[in-house]
């Protein structure tokens, strides 16, 4: 009885969440960690660029105070990313290779179609580029967010996502 009590709880828990994360094949470039349901990993969802190109991809097509002219950006939902891992938080810690790290409040990924941006221009990101992964709000779309506190929300070179809950 208690076999099959626990197994019908973590059905409700893989339904509400999602289904569970594969591992990664390939070189990791996110760790998501914090107040999330769903891990691939010991307390924390890893992402390699495959597991990130497979999900639903969006584009912006911007201009940005770092790049000249209009640019198009394309990657996953910032939405669909904390969905995958059943992200349960108000806030989010954003953290780039460098150690460099803003706030983010989940409501922004929410409101607005921000994405982790893994293309410019169609060409993968690397790390001299930004890359491996940007936070790209829709500056162009809405021109309301081209101010310095956005500004700093869009980090780049992301590594890791930790989820605050409040």
């Amino acid at each position: 009885m208690r076999s099959a009590l626990s197994c019908g709880l973590l059905m409700c828990l893989v339904a509400i969440t999602g289904h569970a994360l594969d591992a990664p094949e390939g070189r990791v470039i996110l760790t998501i960690t914090g107040s999330i349901g769903v891990t691939n990993g010991e307390g924390a969802a890893l992402f390699d660029r495959a597991m990130l190109e497979a999900m639903p991809q969006h584009t912006i097509r911007t201009h940005t105070p770092w790049h000249d002219g209009q640019v198009t950006f394309a990657g996953p939902l910032g939405r669909d990313v904390l969905d995958a891992v059943g992200a349960q938080g108000e806030m989010l810690r954003v953290m780039a290779l460098n150690d460099y790290s803003a706030s983010i409040p989940v409501d922004d990924f929410n409101q607005y179609d921000v994405i982790l941006a893994m293309t410019l221009d169609g060409v993968p990101l690397r790390v001299r580029d930004q890359g491996p992964l940007f936070v790209i709000y829709p500056f162009d779309d809405q021109p309301e967010l081209l101010n310095e506190k956005i500004m700093s929300r869009s980090v780049w070179q992301v590594a890791h996502i930790d989820v605050l809950a409040e």
